[in-house]
């Protein structure tokens, strides 16, 4: 009989976690993510910064079922001052997932 998996527990901690993972390396974009950057013009020291400095939007989580994983989402400005919202999620909680960013407003 099959049972299906539990929906793991979400990061404790989440920021702190992330900024741990900067700054050993230990982080990469996925695939959707670099097309993404790359259509809205958003750059990677952009999307760190942003990881570094901005805010956990425990509202905007998601349960992603295919992969039985959490997505967070983390928003903040860039240096430029425009607002950003990351899309993060974890390889077994040791490495980083880039999946998506997008500016709130648009980019002008």
């Amino acid at each position: 009989m099959f049972l299906p998996s539990r929906k793991p527990e979400k990061i404790k901690n989440l920021i702190e976690h992330i900024r741990n993972c900067i700054i050993s390396g230990a982080y990469r974009d996925i695939f959707h993510a670099i097309v993404r950057k790359n259509e809205r013009n958003i750059t990677l020291p952009e999307i760190i910064h942003v990881l570094n400095t901005g805010r956990h939007e425990k509202s905007k989580d998601r349960f992603e079922k295919a992969f039985n994983s959490w997505n967070y989402a983390v928003r903040g400005k860039t240096i430029d001052g425009l607002d950003l919202r990351v899309i993060v999620s974890f390889e077994e909680e040791r490495k980083l997932l880039i999946i998506t960013a997008f500016y709130i407003e648009g980019r002008h």
